[in-house]
């Protein structure tokens, strides 16, 4: 390896300055020249990944813990297992650097029929197709290399989206004259005159209102305003909800804090106080079909005030160039005055039934979940069963709750909550997750612990995709899967690695296994046996509403 600087160099380089210190990922030839740059790197840790699949779920994970996330993948057959990942990524607004090792300039040029390729001597193919899924892409040379990774970088984080970086492995051994100069980051675009518009817009519609909620969603968190959001929340008393998304963007314990917000589907007066508010402030909100119940939210356009990341309406009205920060800031200096006049419901926040019984069931675990989580944890809800009950949680203060409600790929939760884990490993993380989904990405399983990593995992076990049968073909063979002995699969994954595994099949057993892994020093795998087609009550709603759109003009 080259000991001058490199265009390897100066990529890690560029990477630790915006906050990254981990790089996941699977080896291939064609990145093994810039892995051993990594290797060597002083402030960033290659973390291994079974797949390339499970290494861009963890690195989406991850650049929802820290600014961003790295992903190294080889030319062609590496990087479209990850593709399903990184559109993912892109989908919910997360900054993931791609980078593709891929054959050398010369080999590209000639026309070679090389492995990983098509076999057409095109190496253009893969990249046509990240081009859907990626906010931007390059493949480097030594001759743009520095301004092409700076370019990159700085829109991923600009845009909240993924990027593309070809680095053929010849380029990455290249020495470049100097190390980097400091990166200036792109900023949002503030319109002084759009701004004083909006406010007066505002204004005018607040000060007709009695009663005013405000609804917020993921993209808060994506751009940076959860802070100036949650200081107006403390500051102006008023009712406000997140939709199943942004589940954990504002403080759940607050006294203004209504619940979770669903659409038809929402507890009665969840649905009261935001649907029958005057009006209605959007923060950061995309409302999509599952979180919605299927679009069965009532919210018109005309009594909303609604902020996006770099605009804001009022009504029909469009106000350009404010940044979702700044619209957030100018809302709360209005509220500071004009709140007096609103009324303020009394909120009881909706708390889960008490559930007994004999026989373990969703009611129960549940009721049980809710006490078992305590503040600061990290929690992960995987699309099914899992998703649908905690969406009726209560998060304690500091809990940071992960799903990935509108991409929806099943089993993503679990090679997340690995990624989740690397970015802060002093927080418990806590995954829910179902049988069904676990089986596509249960080989993170020994990543975990040849890491000695500490999730608490709850493997939700009800025998097959329950929330496909919810749908359509409850006893449809298509929606049976194979029955895993899961404590046999992680004694054989552990190896000599220590992990606490637990198989409840009562509420008494499930009472037990919780206090036993409160404060586990060792990975926890609880096998929670449920009835096969025992589904949360919203599930049960949610799942007929699919049902209708998926089968009616």
């Amino acid at each position: 390896m080259s000991k001058n600087y490199t265009v390897s160099n100066y990529l890690l380089d560029r990477l630790a300055h915006i906050g990254i210190r981990h790089f996941f990922g699977v080896p291939g030839d064609y990145n093994l020249q810039f892995l051993d740059h990594i290797i060597d790197h002083q402030h960033i840790t290659w973390v291994g990944c079974t797949n390339e699949l499970n290494a861009a779920y963890a690195a989406d994970s991850y650049a929802r813990c820290k600014p961003a996330a790295a992903l190294l993948t080889t030319f062609g057959v590496g990087e479209l297992s990850a593709v399903n990942g990184i559109a993912g990524s892109y989908a919910e607004y997360l900054p993931v650097i791609h980078v593709v090792g891929a054959p050398t300039l010369r080999a590209q040029q000639a026309g070679y029929l090389l492995h990983h390729s098509l076999g057409d001597g095109d190496f253009g193919h893969f990249a046509r197709m990240a081009k859907e899924v990626t906010i931007a892409q390059t493949c480097l040379t030594p001759y743009n290399a520095e301004a092409e990774i700076d370019r990159l970088l700085t829109t991923a984080l600009f845009e909240r989206r993924p990027v593309y970086l070809v680095l053929p492995c010849d380029v990455a051994d290249t020495p470049l004259v100097s190390r980097p100069a400091p990166m200036t980051l792109r900023q949002a675009n503030l319109s002084e005159m759009s701004l004083q518009e909006f406010i007066v817009a505002a204004r005018e519609k607040l000060q007709s209102a009695c009663r005013v909620s405000v609804l917020a969603d993921f993209l808060v968190v994506r751009f940076n305003a959860d802070v100036v959001l949650d200081q107006w929340m403390n500051e102006v008393k008023m009712p406000h909800s997140t939709l199943l998304h942004g589940k954990s963007v504002v403080d759940e314990t607050h006294a203004s804090f209504t619940g979770t917000y669903l659409g038809a589907a929402s507890v009665p007066q969840v649905k009261r106080w935001i649907e029958d508010a005057d009006v209605v402030i959007n923060v950061g909100v995309l409302f999509t079909d599952i979180i919605t119940a299927v679009f069965s939210h009532h919210l018109p356009v005309e009594k909303c005030i609604t902020i996006h990341p770099f605009e804001a309406r009022v009504g029909q009205q469009v106000f350009s160039q404010i940044p979702m920060q700044e619209a957030v800031k100018a809302l709360h200096q209005l509220s500071l005055s004009l709140a007096k006049q609103w009324r303020l419901p009394v909120i009881s926040r909706p708390t889960l039934p008490n559930a007994n019984g004999s026989r373990l069931n969703q009611r129960i675990f549940w009721r049980q979940i809710q006490d078992f989580l305590r503040p600061g944890d990290i929690v992960f809800a995987d699309q099914g069963t899992a998703c649908f009950g905690a969406a009726t949680l209560t998060l304690p203060q500091g809990c940071k709750f992960i799903v990935q409600s509108l991409w929806a790929s099943i089993g993503y939760t679990l090679a997340a909550a690995f990624g989740a884990q690397i970015a802060e490993p002093n927080r418990r993380v806590v995954l829910l997750i179902g049988d069904g989904a676990a089986q596509l990405t249960a080989q993170e399983l020994g990543s975990m612990l040849r890491d000695g990593l500490k999730p608490v995992i709850f493997l939700l076990n009800n025998q097959g995709y329950t929330i496909e049968r919810a749908i359509r073909g409850s006893e449809q063979r298509y929606n049976d899967i194979a029955q895993w002995n899961w404590t046999l699969l992680l004694q054989a994954l552990a190896n000599e690695h220590p992990v606490q595994t637990l198989q409840v099949t009562e509420p008494e057993q499930l009472q037990q296994a919780l206090l036993e892994v409160a404060d586990c020093r060792q990975l926890a795998f609880i096998e929670v046996v449920l009835p096969k087609m025992d589904i949360p009550e919203l599930l049960s709603f949610i799942s007929r509403a699919i049902q209708k759109s998926n089968t009616v003009l």
